[in-house]
């Protein structure tokens, strides 16, 4: 399947690293303009240079901005106005117990996780519908719809893009703009690397065994047995960026290894 994105500019929020480093990647393989936004100067020029090593067709842009803040949506707007493709990547997790999470930070994980990819849709969304066409991707988690017991607030946020998403479906229905919302599981990020690396000093097993070993003892209904790489959320993630997903919208896709054991979503 060749998926030719030449012509489309795709911004990607959350994307100097990980899951939305790799989607920029894999949409700049396919020609998109890419606009990647992070917070710091320098994790976003490390970002632009290994994206624009990809050899795609299109332009690559960054800009430097809090996306999980109104200001820090606005400094982007104001640089792209307009997208063909949104990619609401933002987000944040940690491992807290429920009785040791506040209301503020109950508020930081809605606003970065939830509010941050609302606000962006509601901007970018009239424009596609003006164009008659467009793609809108929440990448919400296996953890949306199987909450851990040890992520509450994080599951929490993550269910609400699956409601944002298949609602906002809903909403755009027959204006040739889809919505859809992307559920990786354990994916060997930055974020999972630092969570097994004192694990992984201590057993002496490399940081990806000992991911693996937590997926086998903390995630057992996993069928593949292992952490995904990054570039393997990414795949999907292009394929509903592309013409070739015209017909899929409303839609939970999961790329989740088989962590959550159903038939369905």
């Amino acid at each position: 399947m060749n998926i030719d994105l030449g012509g489309r500019t795709a911004i990607i929020s959350g994307s100097t690293g990980g899951i939305g480093l790799a989607i920029a990647r894999g949409l700049a393989r396919a020609n998109a303009d890419v606009v990647i936004a992070g917070r710091s100067q320098k994790s976003l020029d490390a970002a632009l240079a290994d994206v624009r090593k990809q050899g795609g067709q299109g332009q690559v842009h960054g800009v430097v901005a809090d996306l999980g803040i109104a200001a820090g949506a606005e400094t982007l707007f104001a640089a792209h106005p307009r997208a063909d493709i949104l990619v609401n990547n933002l987000g944040i997790y940690d491992d807290v117990d429920f009785f040791d999470v506040d209301d503020s930070e109950w508020a930081r994980f809605y606003d970065t996780n939830v509010l941050s990819g609302v606000r962006l849709a509601r901007h970018y969304a009239p424009g596609m519908v003006e164009k008659g066409w467009g793609r809108i991707l929440f990448i919400s988690s296996e953890s949306g719809i199987a909450i851990p017991a040890d992520m509450i607030n994080y599951g929490v946020t993550k269910a609400a893009n699956l409601a944002v998403s298949h609602g906002l479906a809903k909403r755009l229905a027959g204006t040739g703009v889809t919505v859809n919302a992307v559920l990786p599981g354990p994916t060997l990020t930055d974020g999972v690397t630092a969570m097994v690396a004192d694990a992984a000093q201590a057993s002496g097993r490399s940081i990806r065994e000992e991911a693996d070993n937590f997926v086998r003892t903390a995630r057992p209904s996993s069928i593949i047995q292992r952490v995904a790489d990054v570039d393997e959320v990414a795949h999907l993630a292009v394929y509903l960026a592309s013409p070739y997903s015209s017909a899929t919208t409303g839609a939970a896709l999961r790329v989740d290894g088989g962590v959550v054991d159903s038939l369905a979503i």
